[in-house]
């Protein structure tokens, strides 16, 4: 019992340092909105609405049970296709990075997938599986897949191999020096990585659902477009955003900080990321 008290109060602690730490985030955007604020008296309401009226039509928008179903609709294409990209890009991208001439070999590829623009995509799935969430996972798979892949790789290129060495004379098989060493260096590289990753799937998702008129939140911001409402295409992107941050310090920060709990000790109380 005293142990289990131990490790739960060890895990509130980090929580709360965790939480403590958002601080300089909300001070951030708090700047972004002063800046906000600064071009909407430069330029009226009409060219940029100010946060205020922004935060209004969210209100509204919000206000309204299909919104939200409309909101969901983006978030679970987003995540989807985040989740394949992850999963595809980081198993590749680890298994070319125990080998020279795989990497070398993929290298050129990822170049050439980075080189396309998400619009290329787009318009390829749409002519492959028409106006689908097939169409809208697809295109946010493939954009988003190199970013998870070059970090995986990466971390896999770049770690101590003289530690390596040692577990392996100490006996440790291939899974155990992999699981105990390379996920742990690993994960330096590919949360940032996936950080990456979870943005480029949300912003592809909704260019995609704006360009095919798939509905979600692409939809919304074309209704908005069409009826020359700047501040509720101002509300659709302020939700897109807030997903995207609430998936970000909602699932993927923990895992990172749960992953790299060695660093604590370096760094004092209270400075985070």
């Amino acid at each position: 019992m005293t142990r289990l008290g131990a490790v739960a109060s060890n895990r509130i602690g980090r929580a709360g340092r965790f939480l403590w730490s958002s601080w300089s985030g909300l001070a951030a955007i708090f700047l972004f909105c002063a800046v906000w604020q600064i071009g909407h008296e430069a330029y009226g309401a009409f060219i940029l609405p100010s946060p205020l009226a922004a935060v209004r039509a969210v209100i509204q928008l919000a206000g309204e049970e299909a919104n939200w179903r409309t909101a969901m609709t983006t978030a679970e294409r987003a995540l989807e296709g985040f989740a394949l990209a992850a999963l595809a890009g980081i198993t590749t991208g680890v298994i070319a990075g125990y080998s020279a001439a795989a990497i070398r070999l993929a290298r050129p590829l990822v170049t050439l997938i980075l080189g396309v623009p998400p619009i290329a995509w787009i318009v390829l799935a749409m002519i492959w599986f028409g106006s689908t969430d097939g169409m809208v996972v697809t295109t946010v798979t493939i954009a988003a897949m190199p970013a998870a892949f070059i970090g995986a790789a990466e971390g896999i290129m770049t770690r101590d191999r003289g530690l390596d060495d040692m577990a392996r004379a100490f006996g440790a098989g291939p899974w155990r020096r992999f699981s105990t060493l390379a996920v742990r260096h690993v994960a330096a590289h590919v949360f940032p990585a996936l950080v990456l990753t979870l943005g480029t799937a949300f912003k592809v998702a909704v260019m995609a659902e704006v360009l095919s008129n798939s509905g979600g939140i692409g939809g919304g911001l074309a209704r908005a477009r069409s009826n020359l409402d700047v501040s509720e295409a101002m509300a659709w992107v302020l939700i897109a955003v807030a997903a995207l941050i609430a998936v970000e310090y909602g699932f993927v920060r923990p895992i990172h900080s749960e992953l790299e709990r060695w660093r604590e000790a370096a760094r004092p109380w209270g400075v985070r990321r």
